[in-house]
């Protein structure tokens, strides 16, 4: 037995000396967390973790087979966590559910990882492939951002999402009985999340059942499941926050949010994702800006997209389109709420609804959010907190969402200081995803 042990701690410990060791020297680093960047730091990569920061400028000499990365002056934050997101929905123009499969998402996947989100929440309307899939990933059989799933969900019986999705995409109980065994079923899978449908679509579907919502909650809560609302209303958000709710998942966009509202949050510690790209992306193409040009937006579309986007018959359909409108006033809405929301200290989240619809772009989304975060009034620290070590700590994610030893080396570099400005994380020199570089 002792022979056993002592062989079993040699192999063990050669292979940790077999680990490819990776040197970052000479950075500043945005360690996510929310505190002061760190000027002339080296970080020191074993395998997939960071095994080291060195700060105070204290020189690191590689041993023999050690890979130096020279981004010497460069800004290195965690790579982003999206908590809401969506996967094989979208291909091109289309949403349909033949979209829905291998190839697909797995384009998606490294699309968002070339943009440096390195973990996706794929909040909904899933099949049960991405299961499979995050198997795959988790043994080390497949790249791309890391998977994370909420399995189908739950919507409302004749109602939202209104969206072209597969029978096996989406549960919709008509009973709080049959919500319980929906949620039994998919918790068989042990997803990351659920997440249930609260809307009737500015009262053009029908009303959801709060019955049904409440016992989403308490059977989701006895699996160990948190779960995520889909909200659009104060009142609905109110409601459902009351009920145990975990996350809202979108802002509320109808009124201003008061003082109610922020106390229900803070008693059942409920976090809140603004998703504000969700509403600019509505007719932020028809208006032309700066970006819509730029190789950084543009590289993340498919070719059917980008000429979409690009023609002046789409941007005639929606400055025509009376619901354009509303569309930016909800956004307005949504950046007011968001501002009183973390001002109040409510736990703030970070999603886009990205994948959802054509013109929620992955991977450029998600840098958007960050911009408009910071429109809405937070600094671009809160914002980058919201997106790294915020989200770590909703999802339960041990692993990432720091820069720190012993936290996978999930990394994103950047040319410029993006706490000067909330535009350069778009200024990508480098990704890396569990200590590789990411082919960009």
């Amino acid at each position: 037995m002792r022979l056993l042990a002592a062989t079993f701690a040699f192999l063990l410990t050669s292979v940790v000396a077999m680990a490819a060791r990776t040197v970052i020297p000479d950075v500043t680093i945005i360690e996510g967390s929310g505190g002061k960047p760190v000027a002339h730091a080296t970080i020191v990569i074993e395998g997939s973790k960071i095994r080291e920061i060195r700060t105070g400028g204290k020189p690191y000499k590689p041993s023999a087979g050690t890979k130096v990365l020279h981004f010497e002056g460069k800004f290195v934050m965690p790579g982003l966590i999206s908590a809401h997101s969506h996967l094989g929905i979208v291909d091109g123009t289309t949403s349909k559910p033949g979209n829905y499969n291998r190839a697909n998402i797995e384009r998606q996947l490294k699309l968002y990882e070339r943009y440096g989100v390195t973990t996706v929440t794929s909040l909904g309307l899933n099949r049960d492939l991405l299961y499979d899939l995050r198997a795959e990933q988790r043994s080390g059989k497949l790249g791309g951002a890391a998977i994370l799933t909420a399995g189908r969900g739950l919507g409302v019986p004749g109602g939202v999402p209104g969206m072209n999705v597969a029978a096996d995409q989406l549960y919709r109980p008509k009973t709080p009985d049959q919500a319980r065994q929906d949620v039994r079923e998919m918790a068989a899978h042990h997803p990351d999340i659920l997440k249930i449908w609260v809307d009737d679509n500015l009262g053009k579907s029908p009303r959801p059942n709060f019955d049904v919502e409440k016992a989403v909650i308490d059977e989701a809560h006895k699996h160990g499941l948190k779960v995520a609302a889909h909200i659009f209303y104060l009142a609905d958000a109110k409601k459902i926050v009351s009920d145990g709710v975990d996350v809202l998942a979108h802002s509320v966009r109808d009124k201003p949010v008061d003082d109610e509202l922020i106390s229900l949050l803070k008693e059942h510690h409920t976090a809140y994702i603004p998703t504000l790209q969700l509403e600019e992306a509505f007719f932020i193409y028809a208006d032309k800006p700066d970006w819509i040009r730029s190789p950084f937006f543009l590289n993340a579309l498919q070719p059917s997209v980008r000429e979409m986007l690009l023609s002046s018959s789409y941007a005639a359909k929606v400055q025509n389109d009376p619901a354009t409108v509303l569309h930016r006033q909800f956004l307005a809405t949504a950046k007011q709420n968001l501002k009183k929301m973390s001002d109040a200290g409510i736990t703030i989240g970070f999603g886009t609804d990205s994948g959802a619809m054509p013109t929620r772009v992955a991977g450029f989304a998600e840098h958007r959010e960050l911009q408009l975060m910071v429109e809405a009034g937070l600094t671009p620290a809160q914002a980058i907190h919201s997106a790294t070590a915020g989200n770590a700590a909703i999802l339960g994610l041990k692993n990432t969402g720091t820069l720190a030893p012993g936290k996978d080396a999930d990394l994103l570099v950047l040319d410029s200081d993006p706490l000067e400005d909330i535009q350069n994380t778009e200024k990508i020199a480098a990704v890396l995803h569990e200590g590789k570089p990411v082919k960009r």
